[in-house]
């Protein structure tokens, strides 16, 4: 921020200083209404239904939370790439979309408490070369820490030497993929995670890498019946506290709310319910 120039007169600042005052009186917000940004295909996070409105994990979470704080929530679809964007300039003032917090966002964006803690693994078609990779049926907890993380790094570098690698553009688990692959596959990137779902079983892309739990749902649709994980799914501190609401760095007050209702429901047992209910396993971190 630039500093006032020492020949401002005292009136004239005091004058700034008080149309400032005034200004952000204007803008306060009473958080009445609130408008959440989902993308709507990231089942069974958030999906679309046949008459346009928006199923799954988050909105029936939104819903419960919303109404503990006593507030109007509006659900809108948006496209995964162009949310920290719209947020920032006002076209909504939340994102639920699956949102791991990451130190690279909190630079950007305020995250509320998380709300899900899941890990991510590998896919392929079943039956391809790609289908058992080392580790299978296996978790493994990954910490950020070069050394400790080498042995199953170098575990999956080594076999998917020369392989191609699909993600969806933008998130966490991209972020992994480039820094501990771009050296021995090729990554392709995906606007939407279902995109690489279809490249997948199509046999374009040699693996996909995601969330475990969107995978789980992707696969008993029967264009993805010939995929299955493959790998250990990875879990750990790497992908940080988990999944949280993203808000403007500015409201405060928004994220408080949110905040006090999320440990509410998470303390009497909602969070578990619906994560069963979307998931077949308590997500709650």
């Amino acid at each position: 921020m630039k500093a006032f120039k020492l020949s401002v007169k005292p009136m004239v600042l005091s004058s700034t200083i008080a149309l400032a005052a005034l200004s952000g009186l204007a803008e306060a917000k009473d958080w009445q209404n609130v408008t959440i940004a989902l993308e709507g295909a990231y089942e069974p996070w958030n999906l679309t239904n046949a008459d346009g409105s928006l199923g799954g994990f988050e909105p029936e979470l939104a819903a419960n939370l919303c109404s503990r704080m006593k507030v109007k929530c509006k659900l809108i679809a948006q496209d995964w790439d162009g949310m920290i964007a719209g947020l920032k300039v006002g076209k909504f003032d939340v994102i639920m979309d699956g949102l791991a917090i990451t130190e690279d966002r909190k630079k950007e964006i305020a995250f509320s408490v998380p709300y899900a803690s899941t890990p991510a693994s590998f896919a392929a078609i079943k039956t391809s070369p790609m289908g058992k990779l080392p580790g299978t049926g296996k978790s493994a907890s990954l910490t950020g820490n070069a050394a400790t993380d080498k042995p199953t790094l170098d575990m999956l570098r080594k076999a998917l030497k020369g392989k191609t690698i699909g993600i969806q553009t933008g998130t966490a688990f991209t972020a992994f993929i480039y820094k501990n692959f771009k050296d021995v596959s090729e990554i392709r990137e995906y606007k939407t995670a279902a995109e690489h779902d279809l490249d997948l079983s199509s046999g374009r892309i040699d693996v996909a890498f995601d969330d475990a739990t969107y995978f789980t749902s992707a696969f008993s649709k029967p264009d993805n019946s010939n995929l299955g994980f493959t790998g250990p799914k990875i879990g750990g501190p790497i992908w940080g506290a988990g999944e949280a609401l993203g808000l403007r760095l500015e409201d405060k007050d928004l994220k408080a709310k949110f905040d006090v209702a999320i440990k509410a429901a998470l303390a009497d047992g909602t969070v578990k319910k619906l994560s069963m209910k979307w998931f077949k396993m308590n997500v709650a971190p």
